[in-house]
């Protein structure tokens, strides 16, 4: 008798186990790129403050048994052709394709990691109220791939700390990814766009009507 209540218990138990079951704390969304748009919060932004060592950066990685820093683990993962991974995580060989120009390239050492928002863009429009291990989790991410892009040193240097008022990718066949990108990373770590940034992404966005935008908040 009594192992027969057990019995029961046990399968009342499993019987409501699906019910407790929680969705994801953040599950990833796809919205129309003029839609993702809308979404941004509009806000004044200032660069009182910013300093660049705020962003610790390129940190032990998303593997840091794997001996390679954030900046080599973004090469290989977005090589074409990957490279010969050595000690100390050198890396030889290798193909990549520079989107933001157009560019193959086939040396790491010709390759800038871009922070899609950059540090000073992500510091002016919310991230100065960031703890520094949030800065560090902006300036080391790799849970989006749209969050760190390997692009030739000049298209990346060109572009320094713009937003898509003042820089666009010098490709302008990628401007509706660029700009979904862009809008993406904004709406991942819940920055705001001032006015003038938020016309010339509602601009682009105009002229892509089926470009989509998918993101995932930040834990």
């Amino acid at each position: 008798m009594f192992n027969a209540v057990l019995r029961g218990l046990a399968a009342a138990s499993l019987a409501v186990l699906p019910l407790t079951v929680s969705a994801p704390a953040h599950a990833a969304e796809t919205l129309p790129l003029a839609e993702a748009v809308a979404g941004l919060s509009v806000g004044t932004e200032s660069r009182d403050g910013y300093d660049r060592d705020a962003f610790r950066h390129w940190n032990t990685g998303a593997n840091p048994s794997d001996g390679c820093n954030t900046r080599a683990e973004v090469l290989i993962a977005e090589a074409v052709e990957p490279p010969t991974v050595g000690s100390s995580c050198r890396l030889t060989g290798g193909s990549w394709w520079s989107y933001y120009d157009q560019v193959w390239v086939t040396s790491a050492s010709g390759l800038d990691i871009d922070h899609m928002v950059p540090l000073a863009e992500s510091w002016d429009s919310g991230a100065s109220a960031w703890t520094a291990q949030r800065r560090e989790a902006y300036a080391n991410d790799q849970g989006a791939p749209a969050s760190l892009v390997a692009v030739t040193a000049r298209s990346n240097r060109s572009k320094s700390d713009q937003d898509p008022a003042q820089w666009l990718p010098p490709a302008a066949e990628v401007h509706c990814r660029y700009v979904a990108e862009w809008v993406a990373t904004k709406l991942r770590w819940s920055l705001a766009a001032d006015e003038a940034e938020g016309t010339a992404l509602r601009e682009v966005a105009a002229g892509c009507p089926d470009q989509t935008v998918t993101y995932e908040p930040a834990a």
